[in-house]
């Protein structure tokens, strides 16, 4: 088992915007002045940058273009409605936005047959129904390595959803409550921390009880994760939303927004640059229209690979 992989799957936008629907819960949406076409043509062109730091960096990326019908403004963070394992398990996820939900694509899992072993796929959308909600990888940070599920409960991420998870796909839950500097809930979990292979980054400070805070910690150091403690500014300029993922050859990479990498102090640079090489991009249009960066743009693929030679 590796917390880390080489293929990340992406979905290039076609009406990329300010989503109403999901401003309520996030506070890290903000609606500047921008006509539809202008937020298109900007968000597509810091996308593009960005698949050409990954894969110029070795990284495998898969691009999916969105559809232009039914209209999904947020189809460029997948990580939400889609996870894949490498137990050959797809898993689909509730989402609190009816809009959102428009994302889930039965085509884009069958793109991935094509290379990858999809064994199972795990639907747990049916719990929109009773208006609970667990927004993939966005609500859940996993420790891949140790079977840990780290989340901050909020309108978008439920306890019994999270059972349901957890009881699929052999998961313990570490769950705790979060809170911005405003003192309104985190809405997703990977704004707030990532965990890397030997390292997590966390704000600590918006964990309010301290029951919980520990709790958290304990876990994280249990495991062997040395925790890098990131301030609510920082985290609020996206630093708390960062992925490692590995080069074809092996390289671990830190992968975040520019505005994350700008907010680091010197002396976190040098620590995580012991565990990975940071690369970033800037997704300033993005992470201020969409409320989400780095970490929610990349829907990594943990499927095994199909052995082209058995073929």
């Amino acid at each position: 088992m590796k917390q880390s992989t080489t293929t990340l799957l992406m979905i290039r936008p076609v009406r990329f915007g300010y989503n109403e629907q999901t401003a309520e819960s996030n506070a890290f949406q903000n609606n500047v002045e921008l006509k539809a076409e202008e937020a298109q043509a900007k968000a597509l062109n810091e996308f593009d940058g960005f698949v050409t730091v990954l894969r110029a960096s070795g990284v495998n990326v898969i691009l999916i273009d969105d559809t232009v019908s039914p209209h999904t403004p947020d189809s460029i963070f997948p990580n939400n409605w889609i996870s894949l394992h490498d137990n050959g398990d797809v898993v689909l996820y509730p989402m609190q936005a009816e809009n959102r939900r428009l994302e889930r694509r039965e085509d884009i899992i069958a793109d991935l047959e094509d290379g990858f072993t999809v064994k199972h796929v795990i639907d747990l959308s049916r719990f929109e129904a009773t208006d609970q909600f667990l927004e993939g990888t966005g609500s859940m940070v996993l420790d891949r390595i140790n079977k840990i599920a780290y989340a901050c409960l909020s309108p978008r991420t439920d306890v019994e959803v999270l059972e349901a998870f957890g009881k699929q796909e052999g998961y313990q839950r570490v769950l705790f409550r979060s809170v911005d500097s405003n003192g309104q809930p985190i809405y997703h979990t990977n704004v707030l921390m990532c965990i890397g292979t030997n390292f997590a980054v966390i704000c600590l400070e918006s964990i309010k009880n301290e029951q919980e805070k520990q709790s958290v910690i304990n876990s994280l150091k249990s495991t062997g994760k040395e925790v890098i403690d990131i301030t609510f500014d920082q985290m609020n300029r996206f630093a708390g939303n960062m992925l490692e993922v590995d080069s074809a050859s092996g390289e671990k990479l830190l992968v975040m927004s520019q505005r994350a990498y700008q907010s680091l102090h010197a002396e976190q640079v040098e620590k995580l640059n012991q565990y990975a090489r940071l690369i970033y991009a800037d997704l300033d249009t993005i992470e201020t229209l969409g409320g989400g960066s780095a970490r929610c743009m990349l829907a990594e693929v943990h499927l095994p690979k199909i052995d082209s030679e058995k073929l």
